[in-house]
């Protein structure tokens, strides 16, 4: 192991963690230089493999004491730059921590330590009859932790809610290295302040996870999965309006433009029919009862509204078929060109026709190729573009057309993010949608837990920025 950097840390870290699960060598550290994000790369001083939760809270000690930074890791799956580490930075690498500590089916919570992937607890509770909602394109691979510290939505957000939804409790370490618990299992609790949603979606820069108590729904009965084609991005954003509009709500509303079909079956040989616009992908689920007269709505309003070709899933297998191409999405635009960057624009449902305008505007001006899919259920779109990070004219167009395309969705009463953080990527953008008086207060809570700014530094707000400067029109800073 080498001492290069620091050698009093690297032994405090050893003293706490054991020898061998510090690493320090470039060769053995890359990997964490990097989150899912395109471009965004910074080597860590060392990486601890944490293997017990208990050395956590004396790590963060550590750095306050020793003046070091600390990056805590799940999966390293986001894609906001939030994993990525800093000057002067120790990795605390969270996915040994996995393991599902309690199903309690009289109270339908899950205990979880951070590291637990999301597929894992899907699986488990659902071959107990329950059910965990939250849904991240990722969850083959992403941990809960993660989820937690970003707020991750997913393809069932719409009906069911986001993470922080169904988080009843957390346990975390304090930038200090102490150890808080904030909630219960109570169904009720209006004791105190309600600490647990100040560090759901924090991005791990006000605390680490080391447990979490999740909240389990019983698994509904019955589901029908369903793909509409249609002419147009607009025709599809269309009847997602409307199928709301005749109070059905699905479990499901997904999108995939022309180029996004393109790709995924180039890729995975879905029998998709690429000469249409768009494609919804739509499930519903409940009462076996409920769920056909939804199906049968769905199909009814589709067709009002220009559906070019309908198809209802005959059985699973075909249901996970028709899935499989919103899923893959990313993996097949991935494969196309060297750099992909994709985004996570959001708008007021109303507003998707209008931000699908605007992005398809911005692709024209600057002259870009881009695949867009996402959440058409509750506006969250993912616009995708394929290009090159060694072609600078390529990429300068691209920066232009995100800062459009963000603007617009802060016009139509949008967001930077629905789902995937700011991080660092987004940083520039956060003062554009905040007023000063907003920021200065993030900026202060971070202050008070953090005052050494020790943990997962220069992450959402701005470095250096006391008060929440307007960042100048034009390029981002």
């Amino acid at each position: 192991m080498s001492s290069r950097w620091r050698p009093e840390v690297i032994d405090a870290l050893a003293g706490v963690a054991g020898a061998q699960q510090v690493l320090t060598s470039p060769e053995d550290m890359y990997v964490y230089g990097y989150d899912g994000t395109a471009m965004v790369h910074h080597s860590p001083r060392a990486v601890v493999d944490i293997t017990d939760a208990a050395q956590i809270a004396p790590i963060m000690r550590l750095a306050n004491e020793l003046d070091f930074k600390v990056i805590p890791r799940g999966a390293g799956s986001g894609l906001s730059g939030g994993s990525v580490p800093v000057d002067d930075a120790v990795v605390l690498v969270l996915t040994r921590l996995n393991r599902i500590l309690e199903i309690d089916e009289a109270n339908l919570t899950a205990m979880v330590e951070p590291g637990v992937i999301t597929q894992t607890l899907h699986t488990e509770v659902e071959s107990r009859g329950l059910f965990y909602p939250p849904d991240p394109g990722s969850g083959k691979v992403s941990t809960l932790g993660g989820n937690i510290a970003e707020n991750s939505g997913g393809l069932r957000g719409l009906k069911y809610g986001l993470t922080k939804d169904y988080v009843m409790g957390i346990e975390v370490v304090l930038p200090n290295g102490e150890v808080i618990w904030s909630g219960n299992k109570c169904v009720k609790d209006a004791a105190g302040y309600d600490l647990k949603h100040l560090f759901i979606g924090s991005e791990g820069t006000l605390g680490i996870f080391t447990k979490a108590l999740l909240k389990l729904i019983p698994k509904p009965a019955a589901k029908k999965t369903m793909v509409a084609y249609f002419a147009n991005m607009r025709g599809a954003a269309e009847a997602v309006s409307a199928i709301i509009a005749r109070r059905v709500i699905p479990a499901t509303v997904e999108f995939l433009d022309q180029v996004t079909m393109e790709c995924v079956e180039a890729y995975a040989k879905l029998g998709l029919n690429t000469s249409y616009g768009a494609l919804l992908l739509i499930e519903v689920d409940g009462h076996p009862g409920q769920v056909a007269d939804e199906a049968e709505t769905v199909m009814a309003v589709c067709r009002e509204c220009g559906a070019l070709e309908f198809s209802l899933a005959k059985d699973e297998a075909e249901a996970l078929r028709m899935a499989a191409a919103r899923r893959v999405a990313f993996t097949a635009l991935a494969r196309v060109k060297p750099t992909t960057i994709l985004e996570d624009a959001t708008v007021p449902r109303s507003a998707l026709p209008e931000m699908i305008d605007i992005i398809e505007a911005c692709a024209r001006k600057y002259n870009l190729r881009v695949g867009t899919f996402g959440h058409a259920g509750d506006g969250n779109l993912h616009p995708t573009f394929l290009t090159d990070e060694r072609d600078h004219d390529e990429i300068a167009r691209v920066e232009q057309a995100f800062t459009e395309m963000f603007d617009g969705a802060l016009r139509l009463g949008g967001t930077i993010s629905g789902e995937h953080g700011t991080g660092t990527v987004k940083m520039p953008f956060l003062a554009r949608q905040y007023n000063d008086a907003t920021l200065t207060m993030m900026r202060t809570i971070k202050q008070v837990l953090d005052p050494r700014d020790v943990l997962n530094p220069g992450k959402v707000l701005l470095p250096g920025r006391r008060f929440g400067e307007r960042v100048m029109e034009g390029m981002p800073v």
